[in-house]
């Protein structure tokens, strides 16, 4: 399935989520699917983000908790369903809004509870999803300069005239 679809299934997922251990679940899970991003983009995106591809890898990894959650194996871990990244700046700005979600949902969740062990796992988990949402800021960056500079060559080649 591709990436921006599986955002998309990703934020309707929170979004009905209610209960504190369902949000947690989507959290999870969206850390989960910014690790495969990551991976995909670390092997067959473009080369200026490759790095910080792998990075995000290794955070989303970081920010996964729990995948043995009951949560999460009702429908299973929806990551593994990936299977292209075909617009990477629309999929980079779409994970980007999904972990802005995420971190809002922890937080209600983290100011709700009297459970002292939720509340430090929605800290450690909007640590990961703003540490994530860093990396897709920083992977978004590099794709404007890149675009930027590709403008200005094919400009000039299209004014030159012909050969």
């Amino acid at each position: 399935m591709d990436a921006v679809r599986l955002i998309g299934v990703s934020r309707l997922a929170l979004a009905e989520s209610t209960a504190a251990l369902e949000i947690v679940a989507e959290a999870w899970q969206a850390q989960a699917l910014a690790q495969a991003i990551g991976s995909h983009l670390a092997a067959t995106g473009p080369p200026e983000l490759r790095g910080e591809a792998r990075g995000l890898s290794e955070t989303g990894g970081r920010g996964c908790g729990a995948l043995d959650h009951p949560g999460l194996r009702i429908g299973g871990i929806r990551a593994t369903q990936l299977s292209e990244v075909t617009d990477a700046r629309q999929t980079l700005t779409g994970l980007g809004g999904l972990l802005g979600d995420v971190g809002m949902a922890l937080v209600g969740v983290a100011c709700a509870t009297d459970e002292e062990g939720l509340y430090w796992q929605c800290i450690e988990a909007i640590d990961a999803a703003d540490e994530s949402s860093d990396r897709v800021r920083g992977m978004l960056r590099r794709l404007t300069v890149r675009e930027q500079e590709r403008r200005p060559g094919a400009l000039r080649d299209s004014t030159a005239g012909p050969s």
